[in-house]
């Protein structure tokens, strides 16, 4: 009962994260481009227009897939429930491995809106 808990906190960590991040970027996204907080690429750096732009972009996509990822995360997580700890760690790293492809992915329809809206020096097309 204690790793199915630990593994199940632990597999929500990125949907949550993903639905915080998503809403704080929608309401109060980081004012000014840096490098410590906030969705930092080359091309959402170029200036401060593809900075919030790429960051509304970003939100909306994070807090939308942070909500398909809940009930994803949390169906298999209750098929595991009572197993032993090595079905439920075995079957914990699938889960884990498709939110880790769901939040490395999202930053390509974040480029390629900035793409498609921005020059190559970051002025609006």
């Amino acid at each position: 009962m204690g790793f199915w808990l630990f593994c199940t906190a632990s597999s929500l960590l990125i949907p949550l994260v993903m639905l915080f991040f998503g809403r704080r970027f929608l309401t109060k996204p980081p004012k000014s481009i840096n490098s410590l907080y906030g969705y930092r690429t080359a091309r959402s750096m170029k200036n401060q227009q593809t900075w919030d732009f790429a960051h509304r972009v970003c939100g909306k996509l994070w807090f939308r897939l942070g909500l398909i990822l809940l009930p994803v995360t949390l169906v298999p997580m209750l098929f595991l429930w009572g197993r032993s700890v090595g079905e439920i760690g075995m079957g914990c790293i699938p889960v884990m491995a498709v939110q880790l492809v769901v939040l490395l992915g999202s930053i390509f329809p974040v480029e390629r809106a900035l793409k498609r809206n921005f020059d190559q020096f970051g002025r609006k097309r």
